[in-house]
């Protein structure tokens, strides 16, 4: 039930559109062309004040969103998704054609009028959680001067090996890239920093929350497995078990000033459930 003064988005439709069947109005949300205050809204149960605006506009795209990506949020400027695991964001020489890049790159480009993602950051293909993609250049460009100024609020969750012992630190490196592609700590690398706190620990494995310094690629991996306790699931990283099948690293909170309406936007990915079962005494 919507909280006193406020209706679902559907009780604002009906309201809106006396004449359009209930079926009409959920299809309506599903192909995107209800807007509140500009942005995109497809649940029909979200609660809507009174000073909100609600409108109807073109469908948004002849494609469904695509099934292996959440939509978190889309608006004319962005989209905030939840990426699984083992899916690449970009392409490699390896792959090219099952990326979020390519996803969406379909979606966007069968709307009305035609757009296009701009790649702004990366996740690792192992690991899950929020990725923003722009989908103007200008909106890229406003985005990725936060991303190097590390004004963007990156907050991870992990399960790694072991207990860990301090309750919070600050793990920092100098990170390189070998010509296979793997990272290593180097003296000739790049400053990584990353800053961690415990949030629980287990019969033989602690739960933790990390934030970004600095975004260097794979820069938690190596630095938790430098800390003698890798992530869950990490075989290239010194981990020895991998007991749901994946890597155990979920991006769970990501902030950043709006490219378009320069209010400050943070959106939340809970953590998988699965990892709620790792590490605990039998």
């Amino acid at each position: 039930m919507a909280p006193a003064g406020r209706s679902t988005l559907l009780d604002r439709l009906r309201a809106l559109f006396p004449e359009a069947s209930g079926r009409s109005l959920r299809q309506w949300l599903r192909d995107g062309r209800v807007r509140v205050n500009g942005a995109v809204a497809r649940d029909g149960r979200a609660a809507v004040g009174t000073g909100q605006a609600v409108a109807l506009g073109a469908t948004a795209s002849r494609m469904p969103f695509p099934a292996a990506l959440r939509l978190v949020h889309e608006d004319a400027d962005l989209l905030v998704i939840d990426k699984p695991p083992g899916l690449l964001t970009i392409a490699t020489d390896r792959e090219r054609e099952r990326t979020v890049y390519r996803m969406l790159w379909g979606y966007l480009g069968a709307g009305r009028p035609p757009q296009r993602p701009f790649i702004v950051h990366r996740l690792d293909r192992e690991t899950s959680g929020l990725l923003v993609v722009a989908k103007t250049p200008a909106a890229k460009r406003i985005l990725q001067e936060q991303f190097e100024a590390r004004a963007v609020e990156r907050i991870y969750v992990a399960l790694v090996e072991g207990r860990v012992r301090h309750d919070h630190g600050t793990l920092v490196a100098q990170l390189a890239q070998d010509r296979g592609l793997r990272v290593r700590a180097s003296r000739e690398g790049k400053e990584a920093i990353t800053h961690y706190r415990v949030l629980e620990r287990r019969a033989a494995a602690t739960l933790l929350e990390l934030k970004l310094g600095t975004g260097r690629r794979q820069q938690i991996r190596v630095q938790l497995n430098g800390l003698g306790h890798p992530i869950v699931g990490d075989a290239p990283h010194g981990s020895a078990r991998n007991p749901i099948g994946r890597l155990c690293l979920h991006a769970i909170r990501l902030g950043f000033v709006h490219p378009g309406t320069g209010a400050r936007a943070r959106f939340e990915s809970p953590a998988p459930v699965a990892f709620s079962r790792v590490g605990r005494a039998v």
